[in-house]
């Protein structure tokens, strides 16, 4: 039971009249007698809640910083009507939006009316149902759940309510951005262009032969094809052939994420998201290679790792592992425990048993790379080509331009040194043939995807 202000309202008038007309103990108890019939008699009156039937569809995966509806229909089966409030709980993170009522279309039995705002304040006759749709905008990545929705119904005087909460669970998954599927365009050009299906005066190089054709002038004498030249002679005369190549295809890409500590560093970063977390940036540049590999005819498969599997993601189908390595990135959340590198290199060989482009995720942070993964980097250059890409925080970069007073003049030499701890890091990384990318979030992703084309164009896949 809920009382409204309707019954406070009451008691204070009754006890103006009890004071101005029969101040007495009597006086006090019959108004007390009064409140507490009206509050019983409208609680008697009130529809029921307990009888209410409550079904729930809509959206179950949105992408971040976009609108997911999802609907509540509530059914009366009692032979009263309900004048009810309605709150439908959703997390805060789930961005349910405020969004004013809609009136409902009278005289149609049948028919459903919906109302939007986070609570709804609806009427249903009784046999009758209403649709209640909530508006939602998610601020984090995850699962998001609604689990109870809360009903109170108003008896006619408007001065309690009886009040129950239905178990009616919901789950909206709240699937990474994507934002940098901009840079996909561009991307797809450069491709078309190293796949030589688009008219360029230099084929596209690679290793694995794609066609003949007649020598022009500027032709590598070493693409020559003797054989087909011979085959090709009139008289004296010969036409001389070369080979075109095309880059490989069906190549097998293992994306590696490091979920531990260093992937909750935040930088500051609105389009990726409001957590601006480092791991936020990776997975935008993890999904824009995927699509990207994917156009190119090669296999991707995901792991995240830092003491352990967090997710994995392996042999898909290409139509659908797209999808499937979004929906499981959707729920990765960074670990405060520190990266297990030989742990994670031990996984890799034991997933990776061919050659395979190793495409590592994590951070250039001084400590935790020289001494958990340069001493093992080795292991997997030897037997596989690796990109090791990095999110650098934006935040440094400005640091190290900022001159406008001594704190900012000892915040540029902090970040001189970030930088150059960094640089030496990746110049330890290249030793070990390692192919190093190390951009700040807005430029990681077209970062990563051209050092895959550039692999893909030197034939090193």
């Amino acid at each position: 039971m809920a009382l409204t202000w309707r019954a406070g309202a009451l008691a204070a008038l009754g006890a103006v009249l009890v004071g101005l007309l029969l101040p007495s103990w009597t006086g006090i108890a019959a108004l007390l007698g009064v409140v507490l019939a009206a509050i019983l008699l409208d609680v008697a009156l009130a529809g029921p809640v307990r009888s209410l039937q409550l079904t729930r569809d809509g959206d179950t995966t949105v992408r971040l910083g976009t609108t997911a509806h999802v609907h509540l229909t509530v059914a009366n089966p009692s032979g009263r009507r309900v004048r009810a409030l309605i709150r439908d709980a959703w997390p805060p993170s789930a961005g349910l939006q405020h969004a004013g009522a809609q009136r409902a279309p009278a005289g149609n039995r049948l028919a459903d009316p919906t109302i939007i705002q986070p609570r709804h304040t609806v009427t249903i006759p009784a046999g009758e149902r209403r649709r209640l749709q909530s508006t939602l905008v998610p601020t984090r990545r995850g699962d998001r759940h609604a689990e109870h929705v809360t009903v109170r119904s108003f008896g006619p005087l408007g001065v309690a309510a009886r009040q129950r909460t239905l178990h009616s669970p919901w789950r909206l998954r709240v699937l990474p951005p994507f934002a940098s599927r901009r840079h996909l365009p561009s991307r797809l050009a450069r491709l078309r262009e190293l796949d030589g299906r688009t008219s360029l005066l230099i084929r596209g190089q690679g290793t694995e032969f794609d066609s003949l054709r007649d020598y022009t002038a500027g032709d590598d004498i070493r693409s020559i094809d003797w054989r087909a030249t011979a085959r090709r002679h009139i008289g004296d005369h010969y036409d001389v052939v070369v080979r075109t190549w095309r880059p490989e295809r069906d190549r097998s890409i293992l994306i590696v994420l490091d979920t531990g500590r260093t992937a909750a560093g935040r930088i500051g970063t609105e389009e990726l998201g409001t957590d601006g977390v480092r791991l936020d940036a990776a997975l935008d540049a993890a999904l824009l290679l995927t699509a990207l590999a994917l156009r190119a005819g090669d296999r991707v498969d995901l792991l995240a790792y830092d003491r352990r599997i967090r997710t994995a993601v392996t042999r898909t189908p290409a139509t659908r592992t797209l999808s499937q390595l979004t929906e499981a990135m959707a729920t990765l959340e960074p670990e405060l425990v520190e990266l297990d590198a030989r742990g994670l290199v031990t996984t890799i060989r034991a997933r990776a048993a061919n050659r395979t482009l190793i495409v590592l995720l994590t951070s250039l942070d001084s400590a935790p790379t020289t001494e958990g993964l340069l001493p093992v980097i080795g292991t997997l250059t030897s037997r596989h080509e690796v990109i090791v890409a990095s999110v650098a925080d934006p935040r440094i970069e400005q640091m190290a331009r900022s001159r406008t007073d001594a704190t900012a003049i000892y915040e540029a030499a902090s970040a001189e040194r970030a930088r150059a701890e960094r640089r030496h890091i990746a110049d330890l990384l290249s030793k070990h043939r390692a192919t190093v990318v190390d951009q700040p979030p807005d430029r990681i992703a077209p970062a990563l995807a051209d050092a895959y084309l550039a692999l893909k164009a030197a034939g090193r896949l």
